[in-house]
């Protein structure tokens, strides 16, 4: 589905995407600084290095279409990042299933993103980090089966 956005729906989808990708990053970086197994920071210190080209990726995006992107995430930091911190009492695999969670929210509003229509350019970008929300969610839900 193609259609025409203008600049100022385009800079307010894409900021909301980079604050949730701040967000997914402040969840991150509370998982990485609390799991137990070396192999799992690892890999979800891999994961949050695509958030954080997606962050600078949209950005980018913004300001070619005349925007200033979002610095920070929004209300949701304190959700996603609790979620995180809670689940430390309980070890990795709580650990692992908050982020499961915070993932399904991510693959989410990506996937929404995508069905959207933008210009190709962005649609590129939002494939990419579509392609890469899946690949984390996936990769959590095995970790998260076999434990």
């Amino acid at each position: 589905m193609t259609t025409v956005m203008d600049s100022k729906q385009i800079i307010s989808d894409l900021g909301d995407l980079i604050e949730l990708d701040y967000d997914a990053i402040a969840a991150y970086q509370a998982a990485i600084e609390r799991l137990d197994t070396a192999a799992y920071r690892e890999k979800l210190t891999e994961f949050l290095g695509d958030h954080e080209r997606h962050v600078k990726e949209l950005g980018e995006a913004v300001r070619k279409e005349g925007g200033s992107p979002p610095t920070k995430g929004d209300a949701m930091k304190i959700l996603t990042k609790g979620k995180v911190v809670l689940a430390d009492l309980l070890g990795d695999a709580a650990i692992l299933k908050a982020m499961r969670a915070n993932e399904e929210v991510t693959n989410k509003k990506y996937e929404t993103a995508v069905e959207k229509g933008y210009a190709e350019h962005i649609q590129a970008l939002l494939r990419k980090g579509l392609a890469d929300e899946r690949r984390h969610k996936g990769w959590i839900e095995t970790t998260v089966e076999k434990l």
